[in-house]
């Protein structure tokens, strides 16, 4: 197997800054509208893009902590840990347990999809109709 590593910092300025501009650029929509159809649109695009972006990379995450907890048996191993007190074992139970039944993963996947959609439909009912 393949050395586990996070991606570059490049990468994950990339992914959070997706995010960032996406959320900035709904937000700013509600003032726009009121003065350029065109900017609106404009606004719109490059945030349901970027949100496509940014949670698609966030589910990525979250399988990928959910399979490694899994594949290891690291809730399992946390029992047998010694110099850890049981304070500490059952914080790190938590971190695992919630990173492997997280809901997250599926308000990524709907934010995702719901995304996709409203963006074919988007390009449809501009460029197409």
């Amino acid at each position: 197997m393949e050395k586990l590593k996070p991606h570059s910092e490049t990468v994950r300025i990339f992914f959070f800054w997706s995010g960032i501009i996406a959320t900035f650029c709904y937000r700013a929509i509600v003032v726009i509208n009121n003065y350029s159809h065109f900017w609106t649109q404009i606004f719109w695009y490059i945030g349901t893009v970027g949100f496509i972006i940014y949670f698609a990379h966030r589910y990525q995450i979250s399988e990928k902590r959910a399979k490694l907890i899994k594949k290891y048996g690291f809730d399992e191993k946390l029992k047998n840990l010694n110099g850890l007190s049981e304070e500490e074992k059952d914080a790190l139970k938590y971190i695992f347990n919630t990173l492997q039944s997280s809901k997250e993963k599926w308000n990524f996947i709907f934010i995702f999809v719901l995304s996709l959609v409203a963006l074919i439909l988007g390009i449809y009912l501009d460029f197409i109709k």
